[in-house]
């Protein structure tokens, strides 16, 4: 972590998600608790996990927590005092990941830079935080994404099973850290919106995003930032992928299995 103290103007607004399907979410299931960001990983809820981690980074400030319940919040004890002192909020969650970043962003007023996490994300530190947010401040970027080479993590964890994008010289998994740096970078999550209303419809996500873009991306044409660049264009903003060098950053808890391999990695490091 650097330790440093950057002035307010230049910290980032965090927005974490935390929605899920609740007590029929798989992870929640295993378990045993209401929703997934209570479940306990190696004894601490998944959502304290994720806060501590950012709190503790010098790069942020203020935390919004994006819930389908908002009085869940308050089950979380490890955050009391962060919500008593108003540095962790409750917004309400909507019905897709996009239209929940919208929302914040809203109801956060259009706070940037602003930087979204998940609150699965148990594996996260306030280094990998400090890492994507120094990366992102220098990117000169509207919207960064957090992702990690397949070399990064298999040299690593070797059984991890991923799911990777193919580009052109390696394969990367995404590590669920965005970063909305501008206000012209909200075309982002608006755009992502687009695609999630026609996840039925494949030809019509590709209209979204460019039929050229999506042909040179399946014959391996593309390279990460070659891709990065022709989406960021078809979107009318700059987009630039953060290469995090951490192969934790891309191990979320999505399944009961994840859940048991991140509590072995935590056992380990804890």
């Amino acid at each position: 972590m650097t330790d440093v103290t950057l002035p307010s103007a230049e910290r980032f607004t965090v927005l974490v998600l935390a929605a899920d399907r609740g007590a029929d979410d798989p992870v929640a299931r295993a378990g045993g608790v209401a929703c997934k960001s209570l479940v306990l990983v190696a004894g601490i809820p998944m959502l304290e996990r994720v806060v501590a981690a950012l709190a503790a980074s010098p790069w942020v400030g203020n935390i919004a927590v994006s819930l389908r319940d908002t009085n869940i919040l308050t089950e979380f004890r490890g955050l009391d005092q962060a919500v008593n002192d108003g540095r962790v909020i409750a917004v309400q969650a909507q019905n897709s990941p996009s239209r929940s970043v919208l929302h914040a962003v809203e109801q956060l007023g259009h706070s940037y830079p602003l930087l979204i996490t998940t609150s699965d994300h148990a594996l996260l530190t306030a280094e990998m935080v400090d890492y994507f947010c120094s990366q992102s401040a220098q990117s000169g970027a509207d919207v960064c994404a957090g992702l990690t080479s397949a070399q990064v993590i298999l040299a690593r964890y070797p059984d991890s099973v991923r799911t990777y994008l193919k580009f052109r010289g390696g394969m990367y998994s995404g590590s669920n850290l965005f970063s909305l740096l501008t206000a012209q970078g909200i075309k982002g999550p608006e755009t992502w919106r687009q695609a999630e209303q026609h996840r039925k419809q494949p030809w019509k996500i590709a209209r979204v995003f460019g039929m050229g873009v999506l042909t040179a991306y399946l014959l391996r044409r593309l390279t990460l930032e070659t891709a990065f660049a022709r989406i960021g264009a078809k979107v009318g903003i700059k987009l630039a992928p953060i290469t995090m060098p951490f192969a934790e950053a891309a191990i979320d808890v999505d399944s009961p299995g994840d859940l048991q391999m991140v509590e072995d990695i935590l056992r380990r490091t804890d």
